[in-house]
């Protein structure tokens, strides 16, 4: 089993190039079952989840192309052969259930295992299964499987989610597309992946408003055809990266990055003395005056507020920060997995329920440490880049699942990183 090992030390400058967004790409590509025409996606970035929803999708009969590299998915459904998701494949990854919808809107019926995922809260699907019932379907829940089914097909209505799910929005949005009638989202999720999505449907031909906002209205057509979509940055690649200079010193240049993607975060990193600027090329993160960052308080909330898959890193740093920080986690229980792994590199941190109290040290001591979810696993290695001497992170499996290439990235701007097989 691979394990990435850090000696820590070395202050960091270069450019990092970020990558299409995973959590959009993993939206994307089911978006294929809606239309028998091509679906490209550019842009596409190279990870575990996205080999792992190819299989599925081929497992459906869809014809998956990995071009340029894999930076380029072909995708085409014109022939289906199965409407069924089995649990050896939906188990690996919560997006698996991101069928749903689409098989239901177009062959009117689908078998669909209850996902699996990293282990960083409940996530249940009754959320999705509301919606989508809201448009005529009826779906059982048999021997760990969803059994949906649209005798009558899907009908537009209004249907307001009781909370803003990003994939309960990213279902309904799909499965809307082919209802007959107008369907309106309300308490719609906001994330850049939503509005993404719905670009990419709007090319293919449906007909949607308000993407972006907590309403979504969709007026359903008979047919999608095909599109070339380029997949949006990954904003959570993104806030990593410009969080590696504020624990290590140096400055670095995200390619890419876009401010509009990680406001709320940004605008943390400034109140921690990191300054943010923007250019041609992207976004440079440095510390302000070469200081120690100051501590800060956080609250995760659903965007346009801060992101809860970057609260790990931004433990990472505040480990370091001069003084004492609270971040309180309100989107998944059971999200402070990595905080008694910190704690071995010499972090001072008290967790109380969704509550993490964070006391800040002057420098981390390297230690052997390990990951217990994908962001989990980054933290880690943030904080190997700023301990002294040595930090080896196994289980390091989760950190394929949504970083590309990590160590080669980060070694190109001064780390001093490897990647270790047993």
């Amino acid at each position: 089993m691979d394990s990435i090992r850090i000696r820590g030390g070395a202050e960091l400058k270069g450019q990092i190039p970020i990558a299409g967004a995973k959590n959009a790409c993993l939206a994307l590509m089911p978006a294929t079952l809606l239309s028998e025409e091509p679906l490209t996606l550019t842009n596409a970035p190279r990870l575990s989840d996205i080999r792992t929803m190819t299989q599925l999708l081929q497992s459906l009969g869809v014809e998956v192309s990995s071009l340029a590299g894999g930076k380029v998915l072909a995708l085409s459904s014109h022939g289906l052969t199965s409407t069924r998701a089995d649990y050896d494949i939906v188990r690996k990854m919560r997006a698996s259930n991101l069928v749903l919808g689409p098989l239901l809107a177009r062959e009117g019926h689908a078998v669909v295992s209850l996902p699996g995922g990293c282990a960083i809260g409940a996530r249940p699907m009754d959320i999705h299964i509301d919606a989508l019932t809201a448009l005529g379907a009826e779906i059982d829940l048999r021997d760990g499987y969803l059994h949906a089914k649209a005798p009558r097909g899907l009908r537009g209505t209004r249907v307001p989610l009781r909370f803003a799910s990003v994939g309960a929005t990213e279902n309904l949005l799909m499965a809307a597309t082919l209802a007959k009638g107008t369907t309106v989202i309300e308490n719609a999720a906001r994330e850049p992946e939503i509005v993404d999505l719905a670009l990419c449907l709007s090319r293919m031909g449906a007909r949607i408003e308000g993407a972006g906002t907590s309403t979504i209205t969709v007026e359903g057509v008979d047919r999608l055809g095909g599109a070339t979509h380029s997949v949006v940055v990954d904003r959570i690649e993104l806030g990593t990266y410009m969080l590696a200079p504020a624990l290590t010193g140096g400055e670095v240049e995200c390619l890419g990055g876009r401010i509009d993607l990680v406001g709320a975060f940004a605008e943390k990193l400034q109140a921690a003395g990191i300054e943010v600027e923007e250019t041609e090329k992207g976004i440079r993160t440095r510390r302000a005056n070469g200081q120690r960052p100051r501590a800060v308080d956080v609250v995760t909330e659903p965007f346009p507020g801060f992101p809860t898959d970057l609260q790990a890193q931004m433990m990472a740093m505040l480990c370091t920060a001069d003084g004492v920080s609270i971040l309180e986690e309100r989107i998944f229980e059971n999200r402070f997995m990595h905080a008694p792994e910190l704690m071995r590199m010499g972090a001072r941190i008290e967790v109380h329920g969704g509550t993490a109290r964070v006391t800040g040290v002057e420098r981390l001591r390297g230690a052997p440490v390990m990951a217990t979810d994908l962001r989990a696993s980054v933290s880690l290695i943030l904080a190997g880049l700023a301990a002294e001497g040595e930090t080896v992170v196994s289980r390091v499996y989760h950190l394929d699942r949504g970083y590309e290439h990590v160590e080669e990235k980060l070694r190109a701007v001064g780390a001093d990183i490897e990647r270790v097989t047993a």
